[in-house]
């Protein structure tokens, strides 16, 4: 199938290129692309791939919750807070699927994807999650995620619920790729770029947003190299300042 990424990607930049659609029988190492919430295309990337849309369902059976990969994290969200379901609140406002959410990690704070996570599938059959090393914003995931199991629990958190959405409420509307880097231990990225006179620089279609600096966001007709200039600069403004290496959350490919 052809996607265009100038439309697809949630930062609305990329090409337009063919991208395979998989499942667990004709995978041959593509980069699996989810939903491009955290990806930054470039004008020649690798091989691309994507779910077929079987990956795509809830299923609820003997305190366990069955997602397919496919699945968006607010239809996720939704299906907890209809069946008060806890520990899945802080995917109101997080985007893209769960198949890449699992592989970063994503979460709000301490609320993370893994806490409630029990199995996943991946291209090698089933793991337990005591198998998989997570962390912040990372785990060793190294192939495709297929469907993930999730201990279920009773209680949908209503006052949560609203604290996250508050903590997401200042971060930009314009198209982003969400958090540029990873927050460095004891710090805000978002703090660091704008020490070093970063808020509200742009380079030709993208600006550090003055809402809040580890949101670069496409003002109009961002390109590729517009987006790699402005992590260039943040990661040698903060290194020379602070001596702080500042890592991507996003994917560069």
């Amino acid at each position: 199938m052809i996607i265009d990424f100038s439309r697809y990607s949630y930062i609305k930049i990329g090409p337009k290129i063919e991208v395979k659609k998989i499942d667990e029988y004709n995978y041959t190492d593509e980069f699996l692309i989810g939903g491009a919430t955290n990806t930054l295309i470039s004008p020649s990337p690798p091989k691309l791939a994507i779910l077929d849309d079987r990956y795509k369902f809830i299923s609820q059976k003997n305190g366990y919750l069955r997602v397919g990969a496919k699945t968006k994290n607010i239809t996720l969200y939704n299906f907890a807070k209809r069946h008060n379901i806890a520990g899945f609140e802080f995917l109101a406002k997080l985007p893209g699927s769960i198949g890449g959410s699992i592989k970063m990690n994503a979460g709000v704070k301490e609320y993370e994807i893994s806490n409630n996570l029990a199995a996943l599938k991946t291209l090698s059959g089933w793991r337990e999650k005591k198998e998989i090393k997570f962390d912040y914003r990372f785990s060793d995931i190294n192939e495709p995620v297929f469907e993930a199991v999730f201990e279920l629990k009773e209680g949908f958190d209503y006052l949560l619920d609203e604290k996250l959405k508050a903590l997401r409420a200042n971060q930009p509307k314009s198209p982003s790729l969400g958090s540029v880097f990873k927050n460095p231990k004891g710090d805000f990225a978002g703090r660091l770029i704008e020490a070093v006179g970063m808020k509200g620089m742009t380079k030709g279609g993208v600006r550090v947003s003055e809402i809040h600096a580890n949101f670069f966001i496409n003002i109009g007709n961002g390109t590729f190299e517009d987006m790699i200039y402005l992590v260039k600069e943040a990661k040698k403004r903060v290194y020379e300042n602070f001596g702080i290496f500042l890592e991507e959350e996003i994917i560069i490919l």
